[in-house]
């Protein structure tokens, strides 16, 4: 539900700033929101179909395109470098439209990864369910870098999978010689993994609190 209020909400403010200002302007963010909820359509269909959970082929390519696709979920983010003062609408609109669309991407795709480790966590342990999350964050960042930087996106790691391994095997080569993208990496991932588990700390409080109030 909270979901449907996000996305309309963001749908209406984007319609009222193309009429107001009678630009296209940021309409590309309506695009990015779509590539955000892939992956949480993907865990989605996980969840009504139970059945798959026992086909692990199966279930294995959905979670590569899964982490394919989740880096599209925090990018939305990035798009607050496109705020600018000379806009046709006041900033504050802008700022609050921009992060309308950046927390509903972050929420498709908290949510996306909180089904994955349900899924996960039938087959391996706490602890490792932990781990995988945390890399996929980091992971993440490192999609937003090469989405915001080299202007590649899941679409063509899909197409052309040769030359994006090519394209993207430099970083892990020569890492030394890529400082910014590590830097980006690690801070925007750190970033991601503290929102995400603070995001469970508080469901989990309530989820006590509900417990202990019954």
């Amino acid at each position: 539900m909270i979901l449907t209020l996000l996305c309309l909400f963001c749908v209406v403010a984007s319609i009222f700033r193309y009429y107001y200002s009678n630009t296209f302007q940021f309409i590309f963010l309506n695009w990015n929101l779509f590539l955000a909820a892939i992956p949480w359509m993907l865990s989605s269909f996980l969840s009504f179909r139970p059945d798959l959970q026992q086909r692990k082929l199966l279930l294995f390519l959905l979670f590569c395109i899964w982490v394919l696709f989740f880096p599209n979920a925090p990018y939305i983010l990035t798009d607050l470098i496109h705020l600018r003062l000379d806009s046709k609408m006041p900033i504050w609109f802008d700022l609050v439209f921009i992060l309308s669309f950046s927390w509903t991407g972050l929420m498709f795709g908290f949510l996306s990864l909180m089904d994955i480790e349900s899924f996960l966590k039938l087959h391996f342990s706490k602890w490792k369910v932990f781990l995988l999350s945390t890399i996929v964050l980091f992971m993440a960042a490192f999609g937003i870098y090469l989405g915001r930087y080299l202007e590649l996106n899941s679409w063509d790691a899909l197409r052309e999978p040769v030359s994006f391994l090519g394209t993207i095997s430099k970083y892990f080569l020569h890492p030394l010689n890529h400082l910014d993208t590590w830097g980006l990496t690690l801070f925007m991932g750190a970033f991601l993994n503290l929102v995400f588990w603070s995001l469970k700390i508080i469901i989990k409080k309530k989820q006590v609190v509900k417990i202990v109030a019954e």
